[in-house]
This record gives structure tokens, sequence and C-alpha cells, in this order.
């Protein structure tokens, strides 16, 4: 009898606990507050009544229901709420140009707009097993081969990014199905400890500028067991000017994903105007990609201390709308290009029509194997700019698979040459400093063009030590194996 009385007094205390905890995550369910689902309505308000009365409730889960499509025009998500999309639910962005007036870059109109919001945000976490739905196509103009016609626009750009927090603490995102956003997809600006886990992100591979998960000046992330297919880059790593009070992007990790992208599927950069550092990447696997890892230094910020490792890149070639030239390792560091268009006027600091390219420093890349039509290109304006890059047991094969020419590297947006013509080899180094590759190999396959060329080639590089590099050039009677073009005082 004592003993049926204490698993009583347990049971019970344990329905107290649960009853209690779900006291305190009270739900606040969208149709409850207006809401339609009929996929017609613009159901933004109702959302933003339930998002603002869980804020208001001192936090809570708000629920989209299961079985309905929710269109609605942006709205701002609340601290200490968990935006929860139910199994077979739809959040559907309003495809009206005309809702989206708020820009995603502060006073930089030009690079589109936000949908899903929020600032100053403490334990927020969006989830469920539904569906956030960007809307992307509805803002493309026509559709060519590979890319959509980007619509023109006076002062605001009115594709909307799909969600975009600005200063963010202790953000989950998890388990949904995010899709078809017109512009960057997950933007996080200034978060710090952010977990991305279990998502598949699907954006059209040919809208422009759909990159899956940018991180801007954000610290202290991980990224873990996500699929994501996206036209621009599937992750990328910034530090954007507008935002520039938030400091460094550090302290990231990212893990078991599988991705295809029709720039860069792991790319550090483009813009750049602080810090990336500490940064480990392990596990991925790339796929049908134009370009596999990239890192892609074009402003005064450096980027040190980064691991690539345990990946397989499968990487092809496509039209010249897309930058990349299917290398499954990219490591440049030049001055961006100058000009009065999107990659120059916001890029540079204020007040200046000039920039000046940081250091690339202390990169590892270890057991990445490579399939494609192009080899690894490490480059820079000059041999201080790249140092310390390790390639250890980096195996490429290299094969033609599409009838692209090949033969160049594309260093856009640059103060140099974009497309650079040359041999591809293996490993194709201009201008770095302390480079080593070991225990690493290069193959041929198929039918090979005549611009195949070297396992590697060098010019102006301080510094290579190889051993147990494995291979011949492509035509082994006509060229060397290894060939240094650097001219020796």
């Amino acid at each position: 009898m004592r003993k049926l009385s204490c698993i009583l007094i347990l049971l019970l205390a344990g329905a107290g606990r649960l009853a209690l905890a779900q006291t305190r995550t009270a739900s606040f369910v969208i149709t409850a507050y207006g809401a339609k689902g009929d996929g017609k309505t613009d159901d933004a308000a109702a959302i933003q009544k339930a998002i603002n009365a869980a804020s208001a409730a001192g936090g809570g889960t708000v629920v989209v229901p299961s079985g309905r499509v929710f269109m609605a025009g942006p709205f701002d998500l609340k601290s200490n709420v968990e935006f929860y999309v139910s199994a077979n639910a739809t959040v559907l962005a309003n495809p009206s140009e005309k809702v989206y007036t708020r820009s995603a870059f502060r006073d930089n109109k030009g690079e589109g707009t936000i949908w899903i919001g929020g600032e100053k945000l403490k334990n927020v976490s969006l989830s469920g097993t539904g569906t956030l739905d960007g809307n992307g196509i509805s803002f493309m103009g026509a559709e060519l081969d590979d890319s959509y016609v980007l619509k023109p626009f006076n002062v605001v750009d009115p594709r909307p990014h799909l969600l975009t927090i600005v200063g963010g603490e202790n953000i989950r995102i998890r388990d949904l199905q995010i899709r078809n956003s017109a512009y960057w997809t997950v933007h996080l600006i200034g978060c710090n400890d952010v977990t991305i886990d279990n998502i598949t992100l699907l954006n059209s591979l040919k809208v422009r500028n759909s990159d899956g998960i940018d991180l801007d000046h954000s610290k202290n992330v991980r990224i873990s067991n996500c699929f994501i297919e996206s036209g621009d880059d599937c992750i990328c790593l910034k530090n954007r000017r507008e935002y520039e009070e938030f400091g460094a992007c550090e302290n990231i990790t990212v893990t078991n994903c599988t991705m295809t992208s029709r720039s860069c599927a792991i790319k550090i950069g483009s813009e750049n105007m602080d810090r990336i550092s500490h940064v480990v990447i392990n596990n991925c696997i790339i796929r049908a990609a134009n370009r596999g890892i990239g890192i892609q230094n074009r402003d005064e910020g450096t980027v040190s201390q980064v691991i690539f490792s345990n990946i397989i890149v499968e990487s092809h070639l496509f039209s010249d709308v897309w930058w990349g030239k299917s290398e499954p390792i990219y490591v440049t560091a030049y001055r961006r290009a100058t000009g009065n268009h999107k990659d120059a006027g916001w890029r540079f600091p204020k007040g200046q029509i000039e920039g000046r390219v940081g250091l690339v420093s202390d990169i590892t890349f270890s057991n990445i194997k490579c399939t494609g039509e192009n080899g690894v290109y490490v480059g820079a304006e000059s041999a201080d700019k790249i140092k310390n890059i390790v390639f250890d047991q980096v195996d490429m094969t290299i094969q033609k698979t599409t009838a692209i020419p090949g033969g160049v590297y594309d260093r856009r947006p640059a103060q140099v040459e974009g497309l650079l013509k040359g041999r591809t080899s293996g490993f194709y180094l201009d201008k770095a400093a302390d480079i080593i590759i070991r225990n690493s190999s290069v193959t041929w396959a198929g039918k090979l063009p005549d611009y195949f060329g070297h396992v590697l080639e060098s010019h102006d590089v301080t510094g290579i030590v190889t051993a147990n590099l494995k291979g011949e050039a492509a035509f082994p009677g006509k060229l060397e194996a290894v060939k240094d073009y650097t001219v020796h005082p």
C-alpha cells in the first residue's frame, strides 16, 4: 500500500509539473486573431496580433494551424516568442510588390526588403514541420536558361528577404521547410547564440541573390543537419558595412549539411569590412554546384582560423550570370571593383570610391574529395594577402561534363581582370605565401580538352611545400606535372 501511495504521489506531481509547463507556454493560434488561411486574404495583421499578444503575456507559442495557406505581407517577431508552423501549414509571402517598403540594409534600399523581421530580439524560435514560402518566382522577370531576369526598379528593390533578424540573442530555427525566397532567405545580423538545425531550405536554382543562410556580423552560431538548394550561396559568412557596429563574425560551426548552389555552396565574403575567424565546417556534401568552397575577400576585413574538413564536392560550369567557374576550392583576396553599381558604391568606406583588401591566413582544407570541371584556385593581388594555407588529403578528379568552355578562373568582383584565362590545373596558385599541399592527388578523366594542364601550377608564390602529391599532367608528353612560373630575381 505504501509503495502504491508513493507511485500515486509521483504521478500527481508529474501531472502538476506538466500542467504548469503548459501554462507557462501558452499558445496563441493565429486564427483566433482573425487569420483566414484561404491563400488570398492578407493575414499579416492577424499574425502580428497573435505575436504581440504572446509577447505581452511574457512569452508563448504563436501557432500557425495545419491544413491552410496563410498569405501574408510583412510582419515582425517579438522576444520570448516561438513561431510554430504546424505540419501541412504554409505561410506564403504576399506577391504584391507594393507591400514591401522596409529596406533589408537600412539606407541602402537597392538590395531587397524585409518580409519576416525583428530587431533586438531575445529568446526567439521558429519551428514546426510546416512551410515558410517566400513566393519568390512572383517577383522575377522572364525565365532564361539557368536564371531569371531581374526586374528593373527605381530606388527600392521590392524583392523580399524571407527572414531578417537584427541584433538577436538566443535564436533557434529548427525543423521547418523554408523555400522559394526572392532574395536572401535567412539573414542573421549581429546575432549571438544561434542554432539552426534540421531545416530543409529549397530555393529556385534560377533565382539570383537567393542565398540560403547569411551570417552577418554574427557570433556563436551552430548550423547542423540541413539540406539546402539555392541559386546563390547556400551558407555565407560576411560583415556588411551597413551593420558595422556589430563587429566580427566568429565562432561558427557547420556540420552534416548537404548543399547545391549555382554560385558558391559555402562562402566566406565577399562583403567583409571586419573580421571573420574561428570557423569549422565539417561533414558536408556539395552536389551539382558552380563553386564548392569559396573564400572571396574583397574588402579590408580579414579571414583567419578556418577549417574545412570531410567534405565531398561535385561541381560543374554554368553561364557567366553566376560567379564561379567550377572551382571546388577557391581562396582569393582582391580589392573590390570600382564603379557605380551595387557591388561597389555601398561597399566602400563612407566617402571613398576605392577600397583595399585584408589578409586571408591560417586556412586548412582536410579530407576534401572533389569531382568537377576545374581545380583549386588560390589568388591575390599580392603575395602578402594570402598566407599559411594547408591542403591535406585533397583529392581531385577533373573531367569535362558540360559544353560550356572552361580554361577560366572567376575573380569577380575585383579590381583585376574578372575572368582570368589559364590552364585548368589541379592546383592553380597565383600570388600567395606559405602554401602546404600534402597527401593529395589529381586525376584527369574522360575526353581531355587542350586547356587541361598541370597537377600544380604556381605564379609568384613564395614558400610552397609539397609532400606526397600524386598525379601527372593532363598531357604528360607535353606538360610537366608541376610548373612554377614565378620569376625569380
